[in-house]
């Protein structure tokens, strides 16, 4: 009877610093069973009265997807629960979401036209790398799911940004990437700069890789992503029912490099925080604001600053540091806005276990004139 009792103390205890953790940032962050939340590089909605949190499901060991995309729920956003795949991998072999693909970033909107929860994420084909490079589509009548698979695709095959004038054009058209076997030199660059790898993949679409999707304050839907190597991001006009593109799309920052872009409209700007392309180590965040969703975009410096951020992978692994000028030791997933109070969601990538990446949430302030500031706080929810 003592052990019993003690057994359930233990327990109590356990439980007790499990929730402490789930609201302190740079701790692994448990879900209601005590496992910590595998949903890697997504977003999360409110729809009624619960947010839903979408997420890639990553394996303890490997690059590609064995499940699928999970989802969680919360009244709090503090306690979250697991509710299971909301887009499973099939075993159908050569289908796109086969089992041993690779399905990252997804993002869930919900559209109020027709009802429908639309799902969009990065796709590799399986065995192919990263080669293939698109966006895929999914949709469901309830926020949980299952979701259903409707296709994949690259993006704009045959068309031009809308903004591009026909001098750009034909100077993007005079260049030839097969021609260039060494990288990041000034020539290579000009030429990149001029559009050549939007002419490379002009017949066959454009690369999709790292994406959000944004909801204008008029509903419009817009899918922000890095392509053409993850050296130029691309901004596309989604159609009213979110499951198709306009065919309106324009660039940001050709051949700036830039990946894993987040978009926040606040004080009637635009403000995309994205990160540099370094793999799985951290970098600085760089940071673009613009009066439209067209542009034209200004680079500022990286909103993070203040103090270093102090992580704990797991019981077993020493503490690490992180300064804001590594964006403490996280890439940018999406920025929730919650009315009075924006987070900034981040993973702290973990390559040798990725089930075991950390979350990070850190609320966004301004300055006074009123550009967004990201400073380093344990409790993410703490008023």
């Amino acid at each position: 009877m003592k052990i019993t009792k003690f057994l359930l103390t233990l327990c109590a205890c356990l439980s007790c610093t499990l929730w402490l953790h789930a609201q302190r940032n740079g701790m692994p962050w448990p879900d209601t069973d005590g496992h910590h939340i595998n949903a890697h590089g997504g977003n999360v909605i409110k729809y009624g009265d619960r947010y839903y949190w979408y997420g890639e499901n990553r394996p303890d060991r490997g690059f590609t997807t064995e499940v699928g995309i999970e989802v969680y729920s919360s009244t709090d956003l503090r306690q979250w629960k697991d509710e299971g795949c909301a887009l499973a991998v099939t075993e159908e072999p050569g289908h796109d979401i086969e089992r041993g693909c690779i399905m990252e970033r997804p993002k869930v909107v919900y559209n109020a036209r027709t009802k429908k929860f639309v799902m969009l994420f990065h796709l590799e084909l399986k065995g192919r790398g990263y080669e293939a490079a698109r966006v895929a589509f999914a949709v469901s009548d309830t926020p949980t799911g299952p979701f259903r698979f409707l296709r994949s695709t690259r993006l704009h095959a045959g068309k031009w940004p809308f903004d591009m004038s026909r001098a750009q054009r034909k100077a993007a058209m005079a260049t030839d990437a097969n021609a260039w076997k060494d990288w990041w030199t000034p020539e290579w660059r000009k030429e990149t700069e001029k559009g050549m790898y939007l002419w490379r993949d002009f017949q066959g679409g454009q690369m999709s890789r790292d994406m959000t999707v944004f909801i204008d304050d008029n509903g419009k839907a817009y899918h922000i992503t890095s392509s053409q190597e993850n050296l130029t991001l691309l901004v596309s006009e989604l159609t009213p029912d979110y499951l198709d593109f306009t065919g309106k799309y324009n660039t940001i920052a050709p051949g700036g490099q830039n990946e894993a872009p987040t978009l926040l409209k606040h004080g009637g700007r635009y403000w995309l925080i994205c990160s540099g392309c370094t793999g799985w180590a951290p970098n600085a965040a760089r940071m673009f604001v613009s009066k439209s969703i067209w542009g034209p975009w200004t680079a500022l410096d990286s909103p993070f600053t203040g103090s270093d951020a102090t992580l704990y992978p797991d019981a077993t692994d020493q503490p690490r540091t992180f300064p804001a000028s590594k964006t403490f030791g996280a890439q940018g997933t999406y920025i929730l806005d919650l009315g009075d109070v924006q987070y900034f969601m981040a993973d702290v990538w973990n390559p040798s276990h990725l089930r075991r990446s950390l979350h990070l949430w850190l609320p966004i302030t301004y300055d006074k004139e009123g550009t967004p500031v990201i400073r380093w706080t344990e409790m993410p929810f703490q008023k």
